[in-house]
């Protein structure tokens, strides 16, 4: 039996039933014993889609996220990955290798701690080999409480080595980590936020994923009811009330029109399980007028350099609106009007008036046009970049079958965020929404997708640019060329990877198409034409246009 035999059986021992890997020296034989016990293993093109894959798992899951890279350049390649990981706080573990340690010199030797470390993820060297199982367990320990990465750096030489120790594994992690309940808030904590709610008018009751997880979305909805308020959720959480007449959507940059009115309006916004992040605030400009209740297990002050709250309530996301929802009296419905909810039902993203383009699609249009034609019990994941604003409003669709990663605000990672989604819900169908110049950073990763037969749609709102930059560029007056490429045939290039590709020239051929691919399975890309003229309200807020 060799070292890297005992680091597989650790490893299997945490129920890590499916990995993410990109096979080196350093890993490789790991990698292999791992496979032979049982481990599905998505072996991917490039190693920050191992991290990003296992990301999209944690999150669907639920469970610690799982990923192995090779030392020296298969480290460094996850410096993008790894702190969006540690934002997102989702628990990983990664176990990468290290430069032998027998070895005076070695071309891809490099002191990998400080890359992790730097990125708020951790980072334990283990250079004890009779300790390295008990040090996997812990680690599975740590990602699971502290809710971030933790990376495994094992020297291959010892992981070669023949195992001397005991063959007996530590307790796994499941056996020794605490159990706690569901913590109940202060009896005073419940009075204070109830006097509060008491002297406001216009509520907004605004779920994050701390009460996606709490299971709290029917307390949320009972509290916006009985105090007249309407109901919203971060982008993350967006579809936790995705049936609810008097759900807003998301609370933030991407907030639609009416959202934006009645935040305008609203005097308290009490935040459920949510960190108040910049974006979900826009920076503080979402609500003006409101005081900020939060009802979370850590709650905080300061978010992101700006005072997000200014009341709190500990406790359990769902036991705390349960109690402070019996704390306070009933108020007849003003705000919770039909007039309140025909508006919301009518609301639009955006309702600017765009010139059309012959041959081009609004990505309005599309985005609509693919809401009402893909079936509600696919998978949806929304990747970043500009069309992502669109993307986000399709309202029927619930949260648990809606996929959004996006605090490093990095482009690229659309790909292995589906790819996680389809591991993690094997049998299921799942739609990427992407963009052009997300999807090309990555677009290797077709292969993987076609080699382990996974069930992937990717529809890529195609401009022939980085839309961001474009329209960033053009509300500056300044030269876009340096971020236009020219519209490249995705559909041509996803047949080269053995994958469909189809053009999509007329929405009106979307229901037959999502019926031909339904009943046909695999993977394909539908490449949509779209206008580079369309911005959204996001840019036209942050950079008015002047001109170009």
């Amino acid at each position: 039996m060799k070292t890297f035999d005992m680091l597989a059986r650790a490893v299997a021992q945490e129920g890590v039933s499916d990995a993410f890997a990109l096979l080196g020296d350093a890993n490789m034989n790991f990698a292999t014993r791992l496979a032979e016990g049982g481990c599905r293993m998505i072996n991917v093109r490039h190693e920050h889609n191992a991290v990003t894959g296992a990301m999209a798992y944690a999150r669907k899951t639920g469970k610690t996220g799982f990923a192995t890279v090779t030392c020296g350049p298969g480290l460094t390649q996850l410096m993008t990955a790894l702190p969006a990981a540690v934002r997102a706080r989702l628990p990983m573990v990664v176990l990468a290798g290290e430069a032998p340690l027998k070895s005076g010199w070695y071309n891809q030797a490099i002191d990998q701690a400080p890359f992790v470390t730097a990125t708020g993820a951790a980072y334990h060297a283990l250079h004890w080999p009779a300790r390295m199982p008990v040090a996997i367990r812990d680690a599975f320990l740590q990602a699971t409480r502290e809710r971030r990465p933790v990376v495994l750096g094992v020297p291959f030489d010892l992981q070669n080595l023949d195992w001397t120790g005991d063959e007996a594994l530590p307790l796994p992690s499941s056996e020794i980590a605490p159990l706690v309940s569901p913590m109940p808030p202060h009896p005073d904590d419940v009075a204070r936020a109830a006097a509060l709610v008491a002297g406001a008018r216009r509520v907004v009751v605004m779920a994050g994923l701390g009460a996606v997880e709490a299971g709290a979305g029917p307390a949320c909805r009972a509290l916006a009811e009985r105090l007249d308020a309407l109901l919203a959720t971060t982008l993350p959480a967006r579809g936790l009330f995705h049936d609810e007449p008097y759900s807003l959507n998301v609370a933030g940059g991407f907030s639609h029109e009416v959202a934006r009115d009645c935040f305008a309006q609203a005097d308290l916004v009490i935040a459920v399980g949510s960190s108040l992040a910049h974006h979900n605030a826009d920076g503080g400009k979402l609500w003006p007028k409101a005081q900020v209740l939060q009802i979370d297990l850590d709650p905080v002050a300061m978010s992101q350099g700006r005072v997000a709250a200014g009341a709190h309530l500990r406790g359990d996301a769902r036991l705390a609106v349960e109690a402070l929802c019996a704390a306070v009296a009933p108020r007849a419905p003003e705000w919770r009007s039909a007039a309140m909810a025909e508006r919301i039902a009518r609301a639009s993203p955006d309702s600017t008036a765009f010139p059309p383009e012959p041959g081009l699609h609004d990505p309005r249009d599309v985005v609509a046009a693919l809401d009402a034609a893909l079936p509600r019990d696919w998978e949806m994941v929304n990747s970043s970049g500009h069309c992502s604003f669109y993307v986000a409003h399709m309202p029927g669709r619930p949260n648990e079958r809606f996929l959004t990663i996006r605090e490093f605000g990095a482009i690229g990672n659309g790909l292995s965020f589906a790819m996680g989604v389809a591991v993690a819900r094997p049998g299921d169908t799942v739609v990427l929404f992407d963009g052009d110049g997300s999807l090309l950073m990555h677009v290797q990763e077709l292969e993987t997708i076609a080699r382990h037969g996974l069930n992937i749609l990717i529809v890529a709102l195609n401009d022939g640019a980085y839309g961001s930059e474009i329209h960033k560029l053009r509300a500056e007056g300044l030269s876009d060329a340096g971020a236009v490429f020219g519209r490249t045939d995705l559909a041509a290039i996803a047949r080269g990877f053995g994958v469909a590709g189809e053009t999509i020239t007329d929405l009106d051929a979307l229901p037959r198409l999502v019926e031909e691919f339904a009943a046909r399975g695999g993977a394909a890309v539908w490449d949509v034409p779209i206008s580079d003229r369309v911005y959204s309200p996001v840019i036209a807020r942050a950079h008015p246009p002047k001109g170009h």
